[in-house]
């Protein structure tokens, strides 16, 4: 089985997160689903060069910056919820897990335009057949991870899930690195793939309940360099909560 095998329909990206739980869908494609131009790509990109430090890192590392903000989102709109705390169970997440972790809201120019909530509600309209849900209760966390100490790990705390039920994750940029594999596994089964995000504005789709998925650590390749995502988690009762 392929992993770029072809989408052309959004009917593609239902049965591919029906058969084996993911789909990759090109920087083009996804343009051409969301209505939206690489101008507007390249516009929402200048956003990471103002991430701020994530001060919550277990591993005292000071490699990973970012933004975090919330939205609900329905079939006509998409609304963004009041500035919370985001929060995953020690289930999904042994390293952070358990804790609420305050990060500062995505850009006040940038949080409710409408091209942005258009990308978000786009990504959620690709997700309508797989859920009866009408409500989707999603997090958008922007990410750098950086070289500047050597080495920079996206996901500290190995391979896991997210404790949602479907997660997009959307390469930005990548510059003057090596690393940064991309490795999803099935949660019950064999079935495992091993690549790299490597165009801008492509994305991986996930089914929560299925995959689990980690990326490798990032090195220096020519100099200091980042890996920069944008990933959206989409949850049909409610944001992640304890109890």
């Amino acid at each position: 089985m392929e992993l770029n095998s072809e989408i052309v329909s959004t009917q593609d990206i239902s049965d591919q997160l029906l058969e084996r739980g993911f789909c990759f869908i090109d920087a083009n494609t996804l343009s051409d689903f969301l209505g939206l131009s690489f101008a507007d790509f390249q516009g929402f990109a200048t956003y990471w060069n103002d991430l701020h430090e994530d001060k919550h890192l277990k591993d005292l590392g000071r490699y990973r910056f970012r933004r975090h903000s919330s939205y609900i989102v329905d079939a006509e709109k998409v609304v963004l919820a009041p500035h919370r705390a985001h929060w995953q169970s020690l289930d999904y997440n042994a390293l952070h897990g358990g804790m609420y972790r305050m990060f500062d809201p995505i850009d006040s120019s940038l949080i409710e335009s409408s091209k942005w909530t258009k990308l978000i509600g786009g990504i959620a309209k690709l997700l309508v057949k797989q859920e009866q849900t009408k409500t989707w209760y999603s997090e958008a966390h922007q990410f750098r991870i950086t070289t500047s100490g050597g080495i920079g790990r996206p996901t500290p705390e190995g391979a896991h899930r997210d404790g949602v039920d479907f997660v997009a994750v959307i390469l930005i940029k990548r510059e003057s690195i090596k690393g940064g594999e991309t490795r999803i596994f099935e949660i019950d089964g064999n079935l495992g793939f091993r690549f790299t995000l490597e165009q801008p504005w492509s994305v991986l789709l996930l089914d929560d309940h299925r995959m689990i998925h980690e990326t490798t650590p990032i090195q220096e390749d020519g100099g200091s360099g980042y890996r920069d995502t944008l990933v959206l988690t989409f949850k049909g009762d409610s944001f992640q909560q304890p109890g």
